[in-house]
């Protein structure tokens, strides 16, 4: 099929020539809706009497900036990819895919209409209760069994193979998360009344070469197959159940970089909070949920790894209990401490780059949004300059609320 870019009519027209989506949604006129308040696609909404389903388009260019910015449309083939990796490992984590054509750069999915995205909740003080436990299982999951640990070296490298060429994405991450923050740069979006701190980040070298191993990092190591943007504003959720959206940033990279990502925004929000609620429990839950993340995590993927008798890394009969005990010790140890490297630098990211978070930038008061600014850097320095010593997460913990002083 060749491509085409989509509009509402054509929408029509694609359904009806797509007969297990006009099984789904009938023989009825469709109610179709444009609602893509994101960067890069286009979203429709397609509602029936029958039923409601999302259909994502990608375009060659930037849909925020239109046709004078060119973007490969190939980036829906890996969160296509992702998805269905996704949907025969850990199903329960992702809406239902029902149609993916690669194409034509489109995936037609669930309507998540009893959900609502992370980071709306998490402004609103709303707890989730299961999410710390959901999230661990995505994680854990997902990043152990895409991992040598798990998979042959023959099947690991036909599963990289299906990522290895999403070039361009991984550009803008290496960009726009490691670089272009903490350097003069047209991209950036500085608050006026924090020049000073960008100069001071700009001369300290400490934080830079400690940003430049993170970003090699990045660049180099393949451990597993990672969403690539897991911030709340890629989860969907309600008090009972949570999804993971848009993997089209999906690559194989570190273990800890996921991790480092989803922690950097619940900390935002939490530093937010010293200002939009000034509410102390909610506070808590948000430290207690990245406590719980770490802890359920490392026992999650842990339990995986007992479980698995052979992989590209050990063969039955190399070591004994002992030896694989200590080496799992000293593995956990890496994925913690970079998870914690990468944290900082999505949190300082967000402070100076191209797209902040809403959590922080909605707040209207200059001088309140400022001082949550300032406190988040102070956070987000510490991990990135003392991540290789920080020993387990109750030492971080710390950290953060020695910074909230």
């Amino acid at each position: 099929m060749e491509y085409y870019v989509l509009d509402n009519e054509k929408v029509r027209d694609y359904i009806e020539n797509t007969p297990e989506l006009k099984a789904i949604l009938g023989d009825e006129t469709l109610c179709v809706e444009e609602v893509g308040d994101g960067n890069l696609n286009y979203v429709y909404i397609i509602k029936s009497s029958k039923n409601k389903l999302i259909l994502k388009q990608a375009v060659p260019f930037l849909r925020i900036a239109g046709e004078g910015w060119p973007l490969s449309r190939e980036r829906m083939n890996y969160e296509i990819r992702a998805m269905h990796y996704y949907g025969e490992t850990v199903p329960s984590a992702i809406p239902q895919v029902y149609h993916a054509n690669e194409a034509m750069s489109l995936m037609v999915m669930y309507f998540l209409d009893e959900h609502l995205i992370m980071r709306k909740g998490l402004i609103n003080g709303v707890i989730y209760p299961k999410f710390a436990e959901h999230i661990t299982d995505f994680m854990a999951t997902t990043l152990f069994k895409s991992s040598s640990l798990y998979l042959s070296g023959e099947a690991k490298r036909r599963l990289m193979d299906r990522f290895n060429t999403n070039v361009e994405l991984c550009k803008i991450t290496e960009d726009f998360v490691f670089t272009f923050p903490f350097m003069p740069h047209h991209s950036n979006a500085i608050n006026p009344m924090m020049e000073a701190e960008h100069q001071q980040l700009q001369e300290d070298t400490e934080f830079k070469t400690q940003m430049l191993k993170l970003k090699y990092l990045f660049m180099t190591q393949s451990d597993a197959l990672l969403h690539g943007d897991l911030h709340t504003g890629s989860i969907m959720l309600n008090a009972k159940e949570t999804y993971i959206i848009d993997p089209e940033f999906a690559f194989f990279g570190p273990f800890g970089f996921d991790i480092g990502a989803l922690i950097a925004n619940l900390l935002q929000s939490y530093v937010s909070h010293f200002e939009r609620s000034k509410n102390k429990e909610y506070q808590k839950w948000l430290l207690d949920t990245i406590e719980e993340i770490f802890e359920k995590f490392e026992i999650k993927f842990i339990s995986h790894w007992d479980h698995t008798d052979e992989s590209g890394l050990l063969v039955d009969g190399y070591g004994n209990k002992k030896v694989i005990t200590a080496f799992q010790k000293q593995f956990m140890q890496m994925i913690f401490r970079q998870s914690v490297g990468f944290a900082g630098a999505k949190m300082a990211r967000r402070l100076f780059g191209i797209a902040g978070v809403e959590d922080i930038e909605g707040i209207e008061d200059m001088e309140a949004r400022t001082r949550v600014k300032k406190h988040s850097l102070a956070i987000a320095k510490r991990f990135v300059k003392e991540y290789e010593r920080i020993e387990n997460v109750k030492e971080l913990i710390s950290i953060i609320k020695e910074e909230n002083r």
